[in-house]
């Protein structure tokens, strides 16, 4: 599993980041895009800020450009972006959330959306996470567009086979910047090789999203505070994530998953394993690198089984630069050892 940062480093960042922290709700006729390619607030003092590549992202599909015709007018038509994104600011107003971190403009949101913060359900879950009977916190990061928090119990542990150990786990990730709901999902934690798998749950009620009162109609813009309504709000909804933390670490549930991890064991790749990895890869649209790292972990490990092959997946995570990527690797092994039987046998007979 990648590691990312301490808790320690995790929270020294979260305190930096909401000291400098702020969100406007604006009408588009008090935006506008300036020749820097900032984002100019009406009535605020800081005047404009850069725009994130997320925030861009955002913006061109809110107003209607094609992302691939943004980027270029981005890159080699400054003054065009400009023009296009302040006509449609005027011609289409409606009411937008900017949220800005220092001097960056980081994500263009509905006036709807609620702000649940990352330093907010860190204080609310760590406890929680922290009071498990032996918990480890096994990885946590922060990257430009999550949170992630991993935490592993090896007081539920169980052999997939033997000396195959697995421990019970849970993963909270949530997003400031529209990037996903807030998510509490099962992890599985391989003592072998240290591969953490994350089980997605699709359910709506391990998924939270951040959908709220809409903020009054006004032509002008302003900075949105914390009131004492939406304290109130999150504290009782962050109770819900507490209980799910506590839900996901069930010892029912995690043997449940070592059953069908077991069964995995016995279904073994009978055509070439190259030729499975290369149908994995275009499935699951992985990158050379990555289809090379899954394919290299898979032979090293030795194991030509559907339990080898989901492995190599969460392996090649560990040697992912990107967070989130790895994030979404962990979870792909969750995916490959819930194929369905057809899809199994077609990997499985590939030659």
């Amino acid at each position: 599993m990648k590691t990312g940062r301490t808790l320690t480093e995790m929270a020294t960042a979260l305190e930096a980041q909401q000291s400098l922290k702020k969100d406007y709700v604006a009408d588009t006729r008090a935006l506008e895009m300036t020749p820097a390619g900032q984002l100019a607030i009406a009535n605020d003092a800081a005047s404009s800020f850069d725009i994130t590549s997320h925030a861009h992202r955002q913006i061109g599909d809110r107003i209607g450009i094609p992302a691939k015709y943004y980027e270029r007018m981005r890159t080699d038509a400054p003054e065009l972006l400009q023009a296009n994104v302040n006509h449609w600011f005027q011609s289409n107003p409606e009411q937008r959330m900017i949220r800005t971190l220092g001097s960056d403009a980081r994500a263009f949101l509905s006036r709807r959306y609620r702000r649940l913060d990352n330093f907010d359900l860190a204080e609310a879950v760590l406890p929680t996470l922290l009071q498990m009977d032996g918990a480890q916190v096994v990885s946590c990061e922060l990257t430009e567009t999550r949170m992630y928090l991993k935490v592993v119990t090896a007081k539920i542990q169980a052999d997939v086979k033997v000396g195959d150990p697995v421990q019970a786990g849970v993963c909270v990730s949530n997003s400031e910047i529209g990037r996903g709901a807030l998510r509490v999902e099962p992890l599985v934690y391989r003592l072998v090789c240290m591969n953490g798998m994350v089980t997605p749950d699709r359910s709506a009620r391990n998924r939270f999203t951040h959908l709220g009162r809409a903020a009054a109609d006004t032509p002008d813009a302003y900075e949105l505070f914390s009131d004492e309504t939406l304290e109130a709000d999150n504290a009782a909804f962050f109770l819900k994530v507490q209980d799910l933390v506590r839900d996901a670490v069930d010892r029912t549930k995690f043997e449940a998953l070592v059953a069908q991890m077991r069964q995995t064991t016995e279904r073994r790749i009978e055509g070439n394993p190259v030729k499975a990895v290369e149908l994995l890869s275009d499935k699951f649209k992985l990158q050379q690198s990555e289809s090379t790292g899954v394919l290299q972990h898979l032979i090293q490990g030795g194991d030509l089984s559907q339990w080898g092959l989901l492995n190599a997946v969460t392996r090649t995570a560990q040697d992912i630069e990107s967070y989130d990527r790895a994030t979404e690797l962990e979870e792909m092994g969750a995916t490959v050892m819930s194929l369905p039987s057809a899809q199994w046998r077609q990997l499985a007979t590939a030659v």
